[in-house]
């Protein structure tokens, strides 16, 4: 079967005279991303929604206070358009996204590390997988991990097409001179 254009290419990202972004495109967009790219579509995964119901007990359990958001997908959505909406400058937003991109590096390489270590398998349950490390702070700091990587892989890759939809350059990471 043929690839339509809607399947092919996302929607263009409308601003305001000001310059702000459209609230409605921005949905439009993210929905086509999270359809048709498999970066962004993984918090659709039924292996990061029971990372995202195990983050939410574990915040519940330590008293920490949350929006308590129905499933990862729709936690992903408003931290995108809350980031999209704070960060209303070409600088701001690559800040931010290099921010995001850092944190996925330093989670990506602890889930590494401790996979290694422990003989854990990347393509089964994480919480499942957890339970093979000896600790319940290895276990907490790898499922935390593995929410972030997840979150942030799909942040990195949403925000960078948002990037280069405003500002008619591909996204590049902030360097401190």
């Amino acid at each position: 079967m043929a690839e339509t254009k809607a399947q092919t290419e996302p929607p263009g990202l409308e601003t305001d005279g000001a310059g702000k972004v459209d609230p409605v495109s921005l949905a439009d967009l993210l929905e086509w991303f999270l359809n048709y790219d498999q970066k962004v579509a993984i918090v659709r995964h039924p292996h990061v929604e029971e990372l995202f119901r195990w983050k939410s007990r574990h915040d519940d359990e330590r008293g920490v206070q949350t929006y308590p958001f129905d499933n990862a997908e729709s936690r992903f959505a408003v931290g995108v358009s809350q980031a999209v909406a704070a960060n209303d400058t070409e600088e701001k937003l690559a800040r931010w996204i290099t921010d995001v991109l850092q944190a996925l590096g330093e989670a990506k390489h602890l889930n590494e590390d401790l996979a290694k270590d422990y003989n854990l398998a990347q393509d089964r349950s994480h919480v499942e997988e957890a339970e093979k490390l000896p600790s319940k702070n290895e276990r907490e700091m790898y499922l935390t991990s593995c929410w972030i990587e997840s979150l942030c892989t799909a942040e990195v890759r949403f925000l960078g097409w948002v990037y280069q939809e405003l500002y008619g350059k591909p996204f590049e990471p902030v360097t401190e001179d």
